[in-house]
């Protein structure tokens, strides 16, 4: 039986409710909503006619996902991105893109400008009903909110997540540690030793899984790293410039950076040139992820390559096979990475 209760306002002849409403007014949980709506199988007949009727009722069925509950897809997916013109998240899109575009879906872009209270908001309106799931790249949630938005029954996949996730919680990411570890080797194999790492914010999976890399191929090649020579900073061009000019101001400055993103690591080369610092005669710099501008920054950056397009494929392959309600043996899957040696590393100067 519907629960009568006071109508939601209209705006220019048509309603628009939000999940909570369309709960109350069915009398059952916006879990159940959210599972009638994302076509879910998991639902009994009485709770789905009751939903579809309360949608027909308040005259939700002039919103796309409405008109497609029977069908139980909107061909709609949500991808929140904190913004869309940086090299490294243009690449994810592109891979996703053409992943939906090979499924037949759409992709509605919600950039979120690093900002938690818009990402919520964001989340909210893609829950209410307008896509069948959605793509999370580096988002600004807790594990505790993105586990909440597992339970109330919504599909999504995290790219690249910023925190340890609830292990439900389905994501894709590059095999940080193994790619750091590469590029260590890299730099060792020059004959270099006092390597120095300047990493992300601490506590981000992608910054400690990099420095457990890092530290593990030092102590491989029975190196011990000198804890001065790993600076914390925020994967910003400008965090390169400062870190990298407090250590080339020490009085026993590395020989080579390795630097835990390629803005990080362009930073590194501002720095130098202020310095009189010849790259890579005089220092050694290395990058992580090969975005565009490691290609065509002066000298050409040697960078741990990311599978940022895979990684977009990757994830809709998942939220596709949700959607289908297929068993998923892995729900976090970690893409290979791979060493893009160019012309920004060398052996070190001689004494």
């Amino acid at each position: 039986m519907v629960h009568r209760s006071r109508r939601p306002r209209e705006s220019r002849g048509e309603t628009r409710l939000t999940i909570r409403q369309v709960a109350d007014l069915a009398g059952v949980s916006t879990a159940t909503v959210s599972r009638v709506i994302n076509g879910r199988t998991d639902v009994s007949d009485r709770a789905r006619a009751v939903v579809q009727r309360v949608v027909r009722d308040y005259g939700y069925s002039t919103n796309r996902t409405a008109r497609g509950l029977s069908a139980g897809r909107t061909g709609l997916v949500g991808v929140t991105t904190p913004v869309v013109h940086h090299a490294y998240f243009a690449v994810i899109l592109d891979g996703a893109g053409e992943a939906l575009y090979e499924q037949d879906m759409r992709m509605v872009l919600c950039p979120t400008h690093h900002e938690h209270d818009r990402e919520a908001s964001l989340l909210e309106r893609l829950m209410q009903g307008t896509t069948d799931g959605a793509l999370l790249i580096l988002p600004e949630e807790s594990p505790d909110e993105l586990a909440g938005l597992h339970e109330h029954g919504y599909r999504f996949v995290i790219v690249d997540p910023l925190r340890q996730l609830d292990e439900r919680v389905p994501a894709v990411s590059a095999a940080h540690s193994s790619g750091t570890a590469e590029g260590v080797e890299h730099l060792l194999s020059l004959g270099h030793r006092r390597i120095a790492a300047i990493t992300g914010p601490r506590g981000w999976i992608a910054t400690e899984q990099r420095l457990r890399g890092y530290r593990g191929a030092m102590a491989a090649a029975g190196v011990m790293p000198d804890p001065e020579l790993v600076v914390e900073s925020d994967f910003r061009t400008e965090g390169g410039v400062e870190a990298a000019l407090a250590l080339l101001n020490r009085p026993d400055p590395p020989t080579a950076v390795f630097a835990f993103n390629d803005m990080l690591a362009i930073g590194v080369m501002q720095a130098a040139r202020r310095h009189g610092v010849r790259i890579p005669e005089d220092l050694s710099v290395l990058g992580f992820d090969d975005t565009f501008e490691a290609s065509i920054v002066t000298p050409p950056l040697t960078t741990v390559r990311q599978p940022l397009a895979e990684m977009g494929r990757m994830a809709v392959n998942l939220l596709v096979r949700q959607l289908q309600n297929q068993r998923i043996e892995a729900l976090h899957v970690q893409l290979e990475t791979k060493l893009v040696v160019r012309e920004s590393t060398a052996g070190p100067a001689g004494p």
